[in-house]
């Protein structure tokens, strides 16, 4: 992929992101909320989806016997994924009211530099 074609494809990403940041923040429900308790219900999908991990890991691995295998890699991968974008939708909704909309790939680009950076890696 080129440099540009994956310039494109982040500026994308963040658009999405975006869109479906607005999406939730634009929902009837939400709109009524007072801004501080969309905050609070904004940071704790995070953890609801963090929830549905445990589920799929569990039925993954097989761990209730009652179930047994219920779910697969692919399901805990997603579900990984899920709490990635709610935590990036969260991230973009503290950023709703700045004046330029937030890089949300730009802030995860600089915290995964930070993190590998303080595991001496970069």
């Amino acid at each position: 992929m080129t440099a540009r074609a994956e310039g494109n494809r982040l500026a994308d990403t963040n658009a999405r992101v975006r869109a479906v940041s607005q999406w939730i923040d634009s929902s009837p429900e939400n709109q009524a909320r007072d801004p501080e308790a969309l905050l609070w219900g904004r940071v704790a999908k995070v953890a609801e989806e963090s929830g549905e991990v445990i589920t799929a890991l569990v039925g993954a691995t097989g761990q209730n016997p009652r179930k047994g295998k219920s779910a697969t890699m692919g399901d805990v991968e997603r579900e990984l994924l899920d709490v990635a974008m709610t935590a990036l939708c969260a991230v973009e909704h503290l950023h709703a009211a700045d004046d330029t909309p937030a890089d949300v790939m730009a802030l995860l680009a600089a915290h995964v530099e930070s993190v590998a950076r303080r595991a001496g890696l970069a």
